[in-house]
């Protein structure tokens, strides 16, 4: 379980970004961030992460205050793939051994290649574990990324965007392993995405952000016409399609 109570932050010199930010997660739970740009959400995954250090307030993990651990318990605890994160000239078993870093002393272990190996083969990425990570699609790498946090074995995943820059397949591909293996290893996933209508069809819980503070915390219930209007300025319809929820713009 993952526990946020009360964390701001703002840059030096400069006004609030985020404001009094308390929720909590289960394990297992898939949580998605809404807002508009500029709202807070990808500073609030770096302070969650202790990239940032907030002004005030606590991450717990179960009861493990975050900022008071090293480093490298960190990172045994929580995994982050920022907003297409930066490459490297590493083949993707490499990279995703990676992931393997807070456990590894000297070189890694059998186990150590046994927990890679096992998740390329769950992403459907022993096929090019030989290939130069720089070589693959833009899918192909976010799949690599995410495998390389999956394989830290956190308790909490941190992700920014999975679904920027990817086609309409990639989208939908990333999110269903995203949850699905978060849901079977009883990993939280804390995820920052825009579509409203990938967020309905995956995600367990919402939090909606407005200037820089929690608007709203909840089940689907919360996303509804009413709260839309009010976070993005924007109204829309809403439909039940084959017991899905579809969010339509109106524009005049």
């Amino acid at each position: 379980m993952i526990i946020v109570e009360n964390i701001n932050f703002k840059y030096h010199n400069s006004n609030s970004i985020l404001k009094d930010i308390a929720f909590s997660a289960k394990e297992g739970e898939c949580i998605a961030i809404l807002g508009n740009n500029g709202a807070g959400k990808s500073t609030l995954l770096k302070c969650l992460n202790r990239i940032l250090k907030p002004q005030s307030g606590v991450v717990y993990i179960d009861e493990d205050n975050i900022f008071n651990l090293s480093l490298n318990k960190v990172a045994k605890n929580i995994a982050f793939v920022e907003q297409n994160g930066s490459g490297n000239d590493l083949t993707v078993y490499d990279t995703v051994m990676l992931g393997r870093k807070p456990y590894i002393s000297w070189r890694e272990s059998s186990k150590d290649r046994e927990i890679v190996e096992n998740i390329l083969v769950e992403m459907d990425l022993m096929d090019m574990a030989t290939r130069s990570f720089k070589e693959l699609s833009g899918g192909e790498q976010q799949k690599t990324m995410l495998a390389r946090a999956l394989a830290q074995q956190p308790r909490v995943l941190l992700l920014d965007e999975p679904t920027s820059n990817l086609d309409l397949r990639n989208q939908y591909e990333v999110l269903n392993t995203i949850t699905y293996i978060c849901h079977k290893e009883k990993i939280t996933s804390i995820v920052v995405i825009h579509d409203l209508n990938l967020a309905l069809r995956y995600f367990d819980k919402f939090i909606l952000i407005k200037d820089n503070e929690i608007y709203d915390y909840g089940y689907k219930d919360i996303i509804n016409q009413e709260n839309i209007s009010k976070v993005y300025g924007i109204d829309v319809n809403i439909y039940n399609i084959n017991d899905e929820m579809i969010i339509s713009p109106i524009v005049n």
